[in-house]
């Protein structure tokens, strides 16, 4: 019986959060404690790239980290970004995080509809001319990368923060009474294994977002019991609704 479940992500801020509903009508216990945390690179080490930010006319945000990351390394290098920089971003909440640190017009932001990389490519190419800069983690593959090839457009990728394991107290561990776990990216699962080796293996289900998650889970020896997104479940959300129901049963 699933009576507790760990979810490895930021607690949510909207009291409207599906999540809630979930713990409401399952009567389930839920605890949001992320296994990973997102640390800025120094302007010195962003250095290291040999990367001129104003050499670049447009910025690509994949997400508010990259944003975030964007800008504090602009401050501390003490750059003046143009006025007429252009942001092409994966989702409208993503670009409309930019007002945080400027002012800018609606024309000079693009965004996606889905918050797929893919959907925002048809804008880029619009706007063939410009010199892209995409600020990502250390931890990315090379599909961006491809895409903007096959596109022949101009741009370059740049490490701009990475995620380092939030490591548990010997409290949390000592404690550790969790009936399931949810994980939303491979390095979730590497934390999880650099902290509790193979012990939890057998005792703790699993539940997964994404294809890489999902083989890093399977990879690990976990015991996977959810994988999401899937047709019939595209949130992480309405796939736990769906396993604490049959639970439930």
């Amino acid at each position: 019986m699933i009576k507790k479940i760990l979810i490895s992500q930021p607690k949510p801020t909207s009291e409207r959060s599906p999540y809630y509903d979930l713990a409401k009508d399952y009567n389930v216990e839920l605890v949001f404690r992320p296994f990973i945390k997102v640390e800025g690179l120094t302007s010195k080490e962003f250095r290291q790239q040999k990367i001129s930010i104003l050499n670049y006319t447009a910025i690509v945000f994949t997400s508010r980290h990259a944003i975030d990351n964007f800008f504090n390394i602009a401050n501390e290098m003490r750059l003046m970004i143009p006025e007429d920089m252009k942001y092409f971003c994966v989702t409208e909440t993503i670009s409309l995080y930019i007002q945080k640190y400027t002012q800018y017009r609606k024309r000079k932001v693009f965004f996606g509809t889905t918050g797929k990389f893919a959907d925002l490519v048809p804008h880029m190419v619009r706007h063939k001319n410009e010199k892209y800069l995409i600020p990502l983690s250390d931890v990315h593959d090379d599909s961006v990368k491809n895409i903007l090839d096959s596109k022949k457009l101009n741009h370059t990728e740049c490490v701009m923060y990475r995620t380092v394991s939030n490591d548990f107290t010997e409290e949390e561990k000592a404690t550790f009474d969790y009936d399931m776990c949810v994980f939303f990216s491979p390095s979730g699962i590497t934390a999880f294994k650099n902290t509790f080796g193979d012990t939890k293996n057998d005792d703790v289900h699993v539940a997964t977002f994404g294809p890489t998650t999902a083989k890093a889970a399977h990879d690990a020896g976990l015991k996977v019991a959810i994988e999401a997104p899937s047709k019939e479940y595209p949130s992480m959300t309405g796939a736990l609704k769906h396993y604490l129901e049959n639970n439930k049963k």
